[in-house]
């Protein structure tokens, strides 16, 4: 069985963010660079099944060249080898723009199950494992907490409100995972030094046939318009009780409009 993650490095998820002041978007040099928390989630499974059932597994990411570090990492965790694609007019790019360069990337491959964690943390959007899949009209079963392949089916407990209901499919077919699927490995010295001579094919925007008009900042269709830095902690307003303190604190509440 062939599988495709896909992953994504992100800003740490306790680092402060900021927008750089030349076009407002995220100042992704300003953070260290980390794998997505549920991209982590994914790999695993990936890896699992594939030890399950045997096959291969192809770490795919889009992002600058420091993304790199997000795929040997993957590599690291037992993956089998990767793709980069990498190119500055990729900058900007919204998840339309980053569906479609995905799917491009992973079309015509022969990948029986493509996986996805369930959003990004610099995002939190949830929507681009559905675009993908509709871009390479495969059947979508998202926010899987269980995934299970048996021959050409692979079925999973989607997460809802009430619980989880049993969603099945026939191969090939995109499923995203949740992080109550399995609790992802840690990297091995072993694993890590083998990950450097694992084979990451890394492909411009010209290698892997996309149209440059789709994609970065002058293609997205949604923009930020302006944004400002978050205001210093304001001093807290001090309430002494001379008995009517219960009478000051409802009329501070009122006053700004919680009550």
């Amino acid at each position: 069985m062939k599988i495709a993650v896909c992953v994504k490095q992100v800003p740490d998820t306790w680092a402060e963010k900021t927008l750089q002041a030349s076009d407002s978007t995220l100042d992704r040099d300003a953070a260290d660079g980390v794998m997505n928390e549920l991209d982590e989630y994914a790999v695993e499974e990936a890896l699992q099944l594939a030890e399950a059932q045997g096959g291969e597994v192809t770490v795919v990411t889009m992002g600058p060249e420091r993304a790199a570090e997000t795929v040997r990492k993957a590599l690291s965790m037992g993956a089998d080898n990767g793709i980069h694609l990498v190119d500055a007019s990729l900058h900007g790019s919204d998840a339309l723009a980053t569906s479609y360069a995905l799917a491009e990337t992973l079309k015509g491959r022969g990948f029986d199950l493509v996986i996805f964690g369930s959003e990004s943390t610099d995002a939190r959007m949830s929507v681009v494992p559905a675009m993908v899949a509709e871009r390479l009209g495969l059947p979508q079963l998202t926010f899987a907490q269980k995934v299970e392949v048996v021959g050409d089916r692979v079925t999973i407990q989607r997460v809802s409100e009430a619980g989880y209901d049993t969603v099945e499919a026939s191969l090939p077919a995109l499923v995203s995972v949740v992080e109550k699927v399995n609790e992802p490995r840690y990297p091995s010295f072993k694993g890590i030094m083998a990950a450097k001579k694992k084979p990451v094919e890394t492909l411009s925007i010209a290698d892997a046939g996309l149209d440059a008009a789709k994609l970065g900042l002058s293609a997205a269709w949604s923009s930020v318009e302006d944004f400002a830095a978050r205001p210093p902690k304001a001093a807290g307003t001090v309430v002494t009780d001379a008995g009517d303190g219960g009478a000051k604190i409802a009329d501070y509440l009122s006053e700004h409009k919680f009550i």
